[in-house]
């Protein structure tokens, strides 16, 4: 697989490529310069070449220790992880000082550079190619990543290095690893990667979690509030287990939410918690499940995701506190998924990370769980015995006859009564409570239908 990083100053159409290179509107694309701060990596097919692309931040210059140093750091481990890089210029607006300076940094890292003359969709713009030989690497391309000029000649370009790099790979000596398998190894039956999106209001510590987990600053972190603007997706394994591990944007209030931008990053955040199969709700320890907190987790369990708490910033935290808050909130104000799971951490120091994950494992196969048809109906029997059904709202009585689970993520389950319409939501509550209890299924949603069962004698009547 060729590795690519796309490289350029701010609002040159390095997001427009990617996203037309990965066939997907993955990354957030937006009028303002500096859109993208964090890298983002995507695996694609650019015709018959297996391709790894990276999108990176503009480049912009600085010395001090401040936002653009760090995204800077950022663009410099997507083009030192990167078979090649795709230099992007703005051939509309011609050459910048940026480009050239930046160009000198790019030529000293010795990696391959394809120079792309982007915004090219007219005569207008040959000038700017020509200015580009200044860069001193290569012949531009033409290109066009919004109207997909050029595609073919960066194809060409790609197929060659594509080519020399599998020659090199099948050139080297091949490394053989001699020794027994552990003991203690447990092959993992299903290992598809599990889906985990991180959420929670800004500046809560995610991006810190998310670099804490892998073990390497791949998201970018700072002390200012909504560093992060973009959904993430990073691959991981822990204990023999994939994940893909979604870092997201801050969720503020709605109200507060004006801006065309922040209205896009509120929106990918939404979409990857809504296609995660575990959303981990980050708080922060002085601050828990405040009114935003509570509607983002009620959303959530909405979607029909499981949920998990993690509470951050906890080596800081008035702890007794804290705890006693929590769990008042979680009784009060969020009692349509009680058991949801809750791990105090530090994301700073990596403290709790374990204990995370293994409550993220427990909850995801909670979510999964398909209970067998003779304990289920064996509680179904039990729990009327306990407490019948009482006398619907229509003031007819109520049987309940029997109950199958129609599915799993979340468990769904069907009861079929011969009056549906009329069981009351406080004994079907009671019915979903003690359903949770007795499987311990908590901290996911459960879906509990009552339908109308079918009536054996009706044909037989007509």
């Amino acid at each position: 697989m060729l590795s690519i990083a796309i490289i350029g100053r701010p609002n040159v159409g390095k997001s427009t490529l990617f996203n037309r290179l990965v066939g997907k509107k993955l990354a957030l694309v937006h009028d303002l310069p500096g859109v993208t701060r964090d890298r983002k990596m995507a695996k694609t097919k650019f015709k018959d070449i297996d391709l790894e692309v990276i999108d990176t931040a503009g480049y912009e210059y600085s010395t001090e220790d401040n936002m653009e140093s760090r995204m800077w750091k950022q663009t410099q481990m997507a083009i030192n992880d990167a078979d090649v890089c795709l230099f992007l210029f703005d051939a509309r607006a011609g050459l910048q000082p940026y480009d050239e300076f930046f160009a000198d940094l790019v030529r000293k890292t010795h990696k391959p550079v394809i120079l792309l003359a982007n915004k090219c969709e007219g005569r207008q713009q040959e000038n700017g190619i020509g200015e580009a030989y200044k860069l001193g690497l290569g012949e531009p391309i033409a290109f066009s990543a919004e109207h997909t000029i050029g595609f073919d000649e960066l194809y060409v370009q790609l197929m060659k290095l594509d080519d020399a790099k599998k020659e090199k790979e099948a050139s080297e000596p091949q490394s053989t690893v001699i020794g027994e398998i552990p003991e203690d190894f447990v092959p993992v039956k299903d290992n598809k990667p599990i889906q985990v999106a991180f959420v929670g209001r800004p500046n809560v510590g995610k991006s810190t979690l998310v670099n804490a987990l892998l073990g390497d600053e791949r998201m970018l972190t700072g002390p200012e509030a909504g560093m992060t603007r973009d959904a993430i997706t990073t691959e991981w394994t822990w204990k023999g287990q994939k994940f893909n591990l979604v870092d997201t944007a801050g969720l503020r209030r709605q109200a507060k939410v004006v801006n065309s931008l922040e209205k896009m990053s509120v929106e990918s955040t939404k979409y990857a918690a809504n296609m995660a199969q575990v959303v981990v709700l980050v708080l922060d320890a002085d601050a828990v499940l405040d009114k935003q907190d509570l509607t983002i987790a009620r959303n959530i369990l909405d979607e029909g995701r499981a949920l998990v708490i993690a509470v951050n910033k906890w080596d800081i935290a008035k702890r007794k506190e804290t705890l006693d808050k929590l769990n008042y909130k979680l009784e009060t104000s969020l009692t349509q998924a009680a058991g949801v799971p809750t791990v105090t951490i530090s994301a700073l120091k990596k403290e709790g990370l374990d204990k995370l994950m293994s409550a993220l494992l427990k909850v995801y196969n909670r979510w999964n769980m398909r209970v067998p048809t003779a304990p289920l109906n064996k509680w179904f029997a039990d729990v009327q015995e306990q407490n019948p059904a009482p006398l619907g709202k229509n003031k007819r009585r109520i049987k309940l006859k029997y109950i199958t689970q129609a599915k799993t993520r979340p468990p769904s389950f069907y009861i079929f009564s011969s009056n549906p319409e009329g069981l009351p939501e406080s004994y079907l509550r009671y019915l979903v409570n003690s359903l949770r209890a007795t499987f311990n299924m908590g901290g996911i949603p459960l879906r509990v239908t009552v339908r109308k069962a079918n009536n054996p004698y009706a044909d037989k009547d007509k």
